[in-house]
C-alpha cells in the first residue's frame, strides 16, 4: 500500500472521519507511514440520531483497535439543517453538498487550530460517492478561514461571526450562513499565530480502494448505502 507523507512532513494531524467504513484503509496508511491521526468525528448531517450513534460507535470500535484517539464534536443537527436551507432538493455531489463539506470541516479545522494541530485531511476524500474537488474545495475555504478569524484571537469577528464566506459555485455563491456551535471547552488552547493546512490527498488511489473493501469485510463493519443526511437518503 502506499505510503504517505504530510504537508510539512507533519507527524501527527487531525483526521475528519466520516464513518468506519471510510476511515479503515486511511488509518492503516497513516500508521504505516509514521503519521499519527487524532480522528475527529463531526458530522452532524446524520439523521436519525441513532444512526449517528451507530456510526460513531463502529469507528470508535475500529479506533481502539488502531490505537487512536476518537474525539466526538457536538452532534447539532438543527444548525446542520441551518447551513444547507434551500438546498434540500438538490442532487448528490450539488450544491448542498458543497455547504454540508464546508460545514464539517469548517469545525474539523476549529477544533485542529484548538489542538495545536498544523494538518487537517478527511476521509471523506476516499469515497467514490463524493465529488472530489468539492471537498477539497471545501477544506481549503475551512483552513484559510481559520487562519484568517482565529490569528492572534479566540473570537470570530462580529462581521463574520457565524459564517465561513461562500464557496465558488458555476451557479454563483451559496445563499448560506455557518451557525456556530459550542466551542471545545476540553482542547488545548493553540499558539495565536497556529495555522491548519488542508491535505487534499486522493484517498482513492495507491492500493488504498481495494483495501478499503477488505477491511470492511475484515472488520464485518456496518456498512451504510447513503451519506448520512434525510435528503441523500431520500
Amino acid at each position: 500500500m502506499v505510503k504517505v507523507e504530510a504537508p510539512g512532513g507533519a507527524k501527527e494531524i487531525l483526521l475528519h472521519a466520516c464513518c468506519a467504513p471510510c476511515s479503515g484503509a486511511v488509518l492503516e496508511c497513516l500508521r504505516d507511514s509514521g503519521i499519527r491521526p487524532v480522528v475527529f468525528f463531526s458530522n452532524s448531517n446524520i439523521a436519525p440520531r441513532g444512526e449517528y450513534d451507530l456510526r460513531l460507535a463502529e469507528l470508535r470500535r475500529y479506533g481502539d483497535v488502531m490505537g487512536v484517539e476518537v474525539v466526538e464534536d457536538e452532534y447539532d443537527h438543527a444548525a446542520w439543517l441551518e447551513a444547507v436551507r434551500g438546498l434540500e432538493r438538490e442532487p448528490e455531489r450539488g450544491r448542498r453538498c458543497e455547504a454540508c463539506f464546508r460545514f464539517r470541516l469548517g469545525r474539523a479545522a476549529e477544533y485542529a487550530g484548538s489542538r495545536g494541530l498544523p494538518v487537517l485531511a478527511t476521509t471523506l476524500a476516499s469515497s467514490r460517492w463524493k465529488d472530489l474537488d468539492q471537498v477539497n474545495a471545501a477544506g481549503e475555504v475551512a483552513c484559510s478561514r481559520r487562519t484568517a478569524t482565529f490569528s492572534g484571537s479566540s473570537e470570530l469577528p462580529p462581521e463574520t461571526s457565524g459564517c465561513a464566506g461562500p464557496l465558488p459555485s458555476v451557479d454563483g455563491p451559496l445563499p448560506l450562513t455557518m451557525p456556530r456551535v459550542a466551542r471545545f471547552p476540553e482542547a488545548v488552547a493553540a499558539p495565536a499565530q497556529q495555522s491548519v493546512f488542508f491535505w487534499p490527498q486522493n484517498w482513492r488511489k495507491g492500493g488504498l480502494q481495494p483495501r478499503r473493501n477488505e477491511i470492511i469485510r475484515e472488520q464485518c463493519f456496518y456498512n451504510q448505502t447513503w451519506c448520512g443526511c434525510e435528503f441523500s437518503r431520500r
